[in-house]
């Protein structure tokens, strides 16, 4: 429902903004931390924040000369760990590290490369049911994939695959008691806003599609 009363409507919407080019496009989206294995059996875990969701499909948006892309090239299998608000300090401390040796052109002199990302981040390597890569135990979602389809984007720059979920694991705290529900009022991804992180506010309102109403 429109309640704006024509007095309030712009006459010139485009008179409210300017043009702008901004380096990133990072306009606050959710940030995931991959685990992937590498060739000699140890496993990389990488953070990243071009991921979003079809139905069971999540698509995913990797650095092409990144570890994370190297790997799923040849071994299908990932967890896409979802950290929340608290985890943002272990984000951090990995978002510098590179599984890649030796460090990638476009990653020398701002990345350092790390065999042990998990004890770098201060975070436990969890067994999962299905896929080889463990998951994050202190993610309060953790989704265990296998690639479905991987290929280059257009600019060459990075690989876009598409990961099929196998299966979902949450912590009980986020779900509806007697559902197989996320609840969101208890969940709250790690967003990344411009390359600065935030939690979500209070609840605005719920789609018409909410099982959760």
């Amino acid at each position: 429902m429109n309640t704006a009363t024509p007095s309030s409507v712009p006459t010139d919407p485009s008179s409210e903004h300017v043009t702008v080019t901004p380096s990133i496009l990072y306009f606050g989206t959710p940030v995931v931390l991959l685990s992937t294995e590498n060739e000699n059996g140890s496993f990389n875990l990488a953070p990243m924040s071009s991921a979003w969701a079809l139905g069971h499909v999540i698509v995913l948006g990797l650095g092409a000369e990144g570890q994370t892309a190297h790997n799923l090239r040849s071994r299908r299998d990932l967890v896409v760990n979802l950290p929340g608000p608290a985890q943002w300090p272990a984000v951090e401390r990995l978002a510098p590290l590179t599984g890649r040796t030796p460090v990638p052109a476009g990653k020398r002199g701002s990345f350092r490369f790390e065999p042990d990302k998990f004890a770098a981040a201060g975070l436990r390597p969890q067994p999962s049911a299905l896929v080889r890569p463990p998951r994050v135990a202190e993610c309060p979602m953790q989704l265990e994939a296998r690639v479905a389809r991987a290929r280059p984007d257009s600019s060459g720059d990075f690989l876009i695959v598409e990961a099929q979920v196998l299966k979902v694991h949450a912590d009980p705290r986020i779900v509806v008691p007697g559902s197989q529900h996320i609840d969101p009022a208890a969940w709250s991804p790690l967003i990344y806003n411009f390359r600065h992180y935030y939690g979500l506010g209070p609840e605005l309102g719920h789609s018409f599609r909410s099982r959760t109403a």
